[in-house]
């Protein structure tokens, strides 16, 4: 063996072992970021309902359409622009940067443009013609995306992932300095657009510095060959712009169901229509909290997709099985404690950040929408092992069902309801029925697929532990006295409760701890 043989197998060993720590750093990076983002978010949220008061719900009408549209145009402009600059070859990869992040930017101004344009027909559909000048606004935000989210895919792609973090973190703060300040503004001086309207502002003016200063930290790559064609693209582009396009849809769809139904009854009262937007706003604020699990379980997803899809391409059914198991375990036991949680405190939990006004007619609703977003955060779990298995078609017409579901029994129960707390019920109830239906043909599909979901018996297990949290929980929120700290004493005991009884059921145990442990031990590492 030569002398220089040592060093060459020394440095061969620690080139991808330096990968992976340098993939690690940037999981935990982006990890932190998501995180920061979930925190500041509930921020964010709790000034502008503070700010705005009523028009809070005038407020979330605006946003919550505009999310469905601006929504798939990030998550298709980094996916996009991450796969056309990761899959070119070294030396062609600035030219692939240039040309994929023009083609997105470009591609997305007809539709920011068509948003501006239909604004006025969009709010006359919502039987809300006060949000007109709102969706205007908004259609700067689509805009801008368009040009921020291929920058971060440029990163992605080139897996500078704690750049990617920094530069999200930074945009999450500059939007929520936004949204406050543009409402504080507009909300104290007579000028040509209200509180509303400036919080919006503001979040069109923090879009537009962070593309300023994505500009150079991920740059716009260089003039020459390589890099993705117009078409393939755009081929790549439709389908998953379509696909998240109906998600967001479907996570938005019953506070439009509400605003509808709510502006049809007060006009039948004879009063104003934005008189419906008291009731949105409350319902804005139970989503919330019940979304919550479903924002954590993506994490699940992450670290699912690649495990079943490698196991899949091996061929390895048992592997498949295994995971799937697993992961649909770990999921139930997450959805599960945060059910039991936002149920069990309800009101008392939303009063923590929002209104007292809007938490208690919020409250009402967080029963039957609190399960029903339980089992939709398992209902993106189980769409993600059907989409790693190769069945995408399958997936995205779960998707579709679940919308047709939620949007039938929401306007079937709600159609006809008098202004107030039973009609935002009847609108939660009929979005946890279509959610649950929809979440079991999921859970079908996916048996049909891996031959496994979660056990009968965990199933079970976590079902009684989260009902006799709840239980508890709702006790608890009915005789402690008012006041925050007590509020996060019951949040403290419920979480517990529900704890002790996955331990007292044997459903938790050591291996369970010993898993934790051996991740955080990978994650430092």
């Amino acid at each position: 063996m030569s002398a220089n043989a040592p060093t060459r197998d020394a440095s061969s060993e620690r080139a991808p072992a330096d990968a992976s720590v340098q993939a690690g750093r940037g999981g935990l990076a982006i990890a932190a970021a998501k995180l920061y983002f979930i925190v500041l978010g509930f921020a964010q949220q709790s000034l502008v309902n503070h700010l705005l008061g009523a028009g809070y719900g005038t407020y979330r009408r605006a946003q919550s359409l505009a999310t469905i549209v601006y929504n798939p145009v990030v998550t298709s402009g980094v996916q996009g622009v991450s796969r056309s600059v990761s899959g070119a070859a070294p030396a062609e990869r600035p030219a692939a940067a240039r040309r994929s992040v023009l083609i997105q930017a470009l591609g997305v101004q007809p539709l920011a443009l068509a948003f501006y344009l239909g604004a006025p027909n969009l709010a006359r559909a919502l039987h809300a013609e006060h949000l007109t000048p709102a969706f205007r606004i908004l259609s700067g935000v689509i805009a801008l995306y368009g040009v921020y989210a291929p920058l971060v895919g440029v990163l992605n792609g080139q897996r500078r992932f704690v750049a990617q973090a920094a530069l999200d973190s930074l945009f999450a703060t500059l939007r929520t300095l936004g949204l406050a300040l543009g409402a504080y503004w507009f909300g104290r001086h007579a000028a040509r657009f209200d509180a509303v309207e400036g919080s919006l502002l503001g979040f069109v003016v923090a879009a537009g510095l962070i593309v300023v200063i994505s500009i150079p930290v991920a740059g716009l790559g260089a003039p020459g060959s390589g890099g993705v064609t117009w078409r393939r693209q755009l081929a790549f582009l439709a389908p998953l712009y379509l696909g998240q396009f109906t998600l967001n849809l479907l996570m938005q769809s019953d506070l439009h169901v509400l605003g509808r139904l709510a502006a049809d009854a007060a006009k039948a009262a004879g009063l104003d229509p934005r008189a419906a937007d008291r009731l949105v706003g409350a319902y804005g604020v139970a989503q919330l909290f019940c979304f919550l699990p479903y924002q954590l379980l993506l994490s699940v997803t992450f670290v699912l997709f690649p495990l079943l899809a490698s196991a899949h391409r091996d061929g390895d059914r048992e592997a498949v099985a295994r995971y799937v198991r697993t992961g649909m375990r770990l999921a139930l036991v997450i959805a599960g404690a945060f059910v039991a949680v936002n149920v069990g405190l309800g009101a008392r939990l939303l009063a923590l950040v929002f209104r007292a006004e809007d938490a208690l007619l919020g409250g009402a609703a967080m029963l039957p929408l609190g399960v029903g977003l339980g089992a939709f955060a398992l209902f993106g779990v189980l769409a993600t092992v059907l989409t790693s298995l190769g069945h995408e078609r399958k997936s995205a017409g779960l998707t579709v069902a679940a919308l047709a579901f939620v949007l039938a029994a929401t306007s079937l129960l709600a159609r006809g309801s008098a202004l107030g707390e039973a009609m935002l019920v009847r609108v939660a109830l009929g979005t946890a029925s279509g959610l649950l239906a929809a979440t079991a043909l999921a859970a079908f599909a996916v048996r049909r697929a891996a031959g496994a979901v979660a056990g009968l018996l965990p199933f079970t297990r976590v079902v009684g532990a989260t009902t006799a949290a709840c239980g508890l929980g709702r006790a608890l929120a009915s005789s402690l006295p008012a006041g925050k700290p007590f509020t996060l004493v019951a949040a403290l005991v419920v979480g517990l409760t529900y704890l002790a009884v996955l331990v007292a059921t044997r459903e938790l145990g050591r291996s369970d701890l010993d898993m934790v442990l051996r991740l955080g031990r990978r994650g430092r590492g």
